[in-house]
């Protein structure tokens, strides 16, 4: 199940990543069985959206998770673009992106600790 997060303890546990909310920012979580697996950190800023970080516990990876979070945001919001940066070796990520529409646009040097990131866009049609 799919919904909005407000707890920050309970997606600050999952990973070494943190949240922190803002007046732009929302998270997104998964849950199964009322525990939450997996979360998309987002910024909504006028008309785009900015993924910050999507992260899904290793042991329910490739399940459709991170996919079915990105679907939400694309399919629940009015927006003009939506954007992201990942890194260039993680082609697991690059895929999914490129499954969903998102290309890639500019290539960040040095953007994850002396490796490139790219910068991801989709657009609406």
């Amino acid at each position: 199940m799919l919904k909005e997060v407000n707890d920050l303890d309970l997606v600050n546990n999952l990973s070494d990543y943190k949240v922190s909310f803002n007046q732009f920012n929302k998270v997104l979580g998964f849950f199964i069985d009322d525990t939450i697996v997996g979360f998309l950190d987002y910024s909504v800023i006028y008309d785009r959206l900015e993924v910050n970080y999507i992260f899904v516990k290793e042991k329910y990876r490739r399940q459709n998770i991170a996919y079915r979070l990105l679907s939400y945001i694309i399919n629940n919001y009015d927006y003009e673009n939506i954007t992201l940066e990942v890194n260039i070796n993680n082609i697991k990520a690059i895929n999914l992106y490129k499954k969903l529409d998102f290309k890639i646009v500019a290539t960040r040097p040095n953007y994850y600790n002396g490796v490139d990131g790219y910068l991801m866009e989709r657009r609406v049609s």
